[in-house]
């Protein structure tokens, strides 16, 4: 149940003509009274006789028995009570007790607590009511409807819980502001898949990410095609922003702007700010292992972004709740970072999970800034390594950053659920499955190289890594030999051998870092977890089959590898008897 206040007008005609109306899309049928504040009020829709305007003088006239200048200048409160479609249908008795809960929650009235405002209740649909109060009260005071958002809401969770409707989780206060019903209508006739409001939030979120300066932020929102307005204090100092989409106008023709706290909590230009809060400090050398396939390549800013994620996964697992939340938030930045540059066939996969984790990179836990700078560089140089090809190293690299960004947002979720963040662990939730389908486009095809050289490895060294693996994990090593992944692991075993490394000691270093439970399969992540850890190209296909020690002779054949990691291929054998 999803209850809405919406704007205070000052017409309460006006209002009334659109619930029994058509509507704009002719989509109210039915229109009628379920309940009023003294259960007799005329019902225009029901009964001949009355009409809109004898119902809207009774609703004003205790508005009108006060002094002018003490009215309201807009005295008509106006909400709406949704159900999700998935809710059984409520009678019209039901909906006249939610409407009597609701206004009495709100402090519009209470029966037992002496006079009220005057408020109808209307029904147009199956699923919703609406709400018309008129904000004076019978005895002449104005009624107190300080926090009626919250209590409107807390009322519905009681109400969702008697009347056997889907639970909704409980709002902190720090989620973006919605869409009005006005903005969806206006992006439906204009052939817009969202609207104004939420392309411009995603827009402004891509020019934050990894940004350093006033200056470089609005030079991105200026090439990403927004309009621009500066709010400047009379020293001149900048208080504020706005933004507009060019071909988005109002009636006049005019552009209709965005205040960027208007767009989300965070989106201010002070809480803009404070996401470079200690830019000018070093960031951590972990990052210089980008550099291997030269400076600001897509390829590199991901292998960057990956040893920036391994270390804020341990971060948000064990670190203080502050520096936890900022890591989160830069979490958030580096989605938008790499949603921004994808390839084609994981670009909406991304997009999706950056917007979903929108939601859960904000809470009533300040995030302490500066600590996250790794990340927030990070996303710096997905930003200026520009777009990835989505094939070779930049395609590889692409499956190994989402693989480990998989961790962080389930690391994150799991911090929400322990705070009773049950909003934001839904949507990190949400954001997690975007990435599991985003990874499983992106690794096909590196994975699939490396499952064919693993295929092709000869009988006595896949048996000799069988035996290193269960000596290195004897707990996994049943799991990941069952596992079509494996073969891809073998491959990377011997060619991380033939690099000079130790395999056994590597493998039980990059299984002990972080659990394994939550990944569907756990050979992919040792795949894409030692490739980063030894260096390893993370695109195979340009190597040579010598690199893989022990192969026997075999033709480079262009067999693929199965469609996603977990999967084989009817009739295809297993490891074991490839043993």
């Amino acid at each position: 149940m999803i209850p809405r206040i919406q704007k205070r007008g000052q017409r309460t005609i006006g209002l009334l003509y659109y619930l029994y109306g058509p509507g704009k899309f002719e989509e109210h049928t039915d229109p009628h009274l379920v309940a009023s504040w003294d259960h007799n009020a005329p019902d225009p829709g029901r009964d001949a006789t009355a009409t809109l305007k004898q119902l809207q003088q009774l609703l004003d006239q205790p508005v009108e028995n006060i002094d002018p200048s003490q009215r309201p200048k807009k005295h008509v409160w106006h909400l709406s009570v949704r159900n999700g479609g998935e809710d059984r249908i409520l009678s019209d008795e039901e909906w006249g007790d939610v409407a009597r809960r609701m206004v009495a929650a709100a402090g519009i009235d209470d029966p037992e607590a002496g006079a009220g405002c005057r408020w109808a209740a209307v029904r147009h649909a199956d699923d919703h009511i609406h709400i018309v109060a008129t904000l004076v009260r019978e005895d002449g005071y104005k009624p107190d409807l300080d926090n009626d958002a919250i209590r409107v809401q807390a009322q519905a969770r009681l109400l969702e819980a008697e009347l056997g409707l889907r639970r909704l989780n409980k709002g902190d206060g720090t989620a973006a502001k919605r869409p009005t019903s006005a903005e969806r209508h206006k992006a439906e006739r204009q052939g817009r898949e969202r609207t104004a409001r939420e392309e411009l939030r995603e827009t402004v979120r891509r020019a934050v990410a990894g940004a350093r300066s006033d200056e470089e932020f609005f030079d991105r929102l200026a090439a990403a095609g927004l309009l621009i307005r500066k709010r400047a204090a009379p020293s001149g100092d900048l208080l504020g922003y706005k933004v507009a989409l060019p071909d988005d106008l109002n009636k006049d023709g005019e552009p209709v702007f965005y205040p960027g706290v208007r767009l989300a909590p965070d989106l201010s230009l002070p809480r803009i700010r404070e996401r470079w809060t200690g830019e000018a400090q070093d960031v951590p050398a972990a990052r210089e292992e980008a550099i291997r396939t030269g400076p600001g390549s897509p390829a590199a800013a991901r292998r960057g972004t990956t040893s920036a994620v391994w270390q804020a996964v341990l971060v948000i697992e064990h670190g203080d709740d502050a520096v936890a939340a900022a890591h989160i938030a830069a979490a958030g930045e580096v989605l938008d970072a790499l949603a921004k540059t994808s390839a084609a066939h994981t670009r909406r996969e991304l997009r999706d999970a950056a917007t979903a984790f929108e939601r859960a990179s904000r809470s009533h836990i300040r995030a302490v800034r500066g600590h996250d700078r790794a990340l927030r560089q990070a996303a710096r140089d997905l930003v200026q390594g520009g777009p990835a090809l989505g094939r070779g190293e930049d395609g590889a690299t692409t499956a190994m950053v989402i693989d480990m960004l998989f961790f962080l947002i389930t690391a994150a979720a799991h911090w929400h659920a322990r705070k009773g963040h049950a909003q934001q662990a839904e949507a990190a939730a949400r954001a997690a499955e975007h990435l599991r389908t985003a990874y499983q486009a992106a690794a096909a095809q590196p994975l699939g190289v490396l499952y064919q050289r693993g295929r092709r490895l000869s009988r006595p060294v896949l048996q000799r890594q069988t035996e290193l693996l269960r000596e290195a994990l004897p707990e996994l090593a049943e799991q990941i030999l069952a596992e079509p992944g494996w073969y891809a692991l073998a491959a990377t075993i011997a060619e991380a051998e033939a690099a000079g490394h130790d395999p056994a000691a590597l493998l039980s270093d990059v299984a002990s870092r972080r659990e394994l439970g939550t990944a569907d399969s756990v050979s992919d992540v040792l795949v894409w977890r030692m490739r980063r850890t030894a260096d390893l190209p993370a695109d195979a296909s340009h190597l040579p089959e010598t690199s893989t020690a022990g192969n026997r002779s075999a033709t480079r054949g262009t067999t693929t590898r199965p469609s996603a990691p977990g999967r084989r291929r009817s009739g295809e054998e297993s490891p074991r008897q490839a043993r």
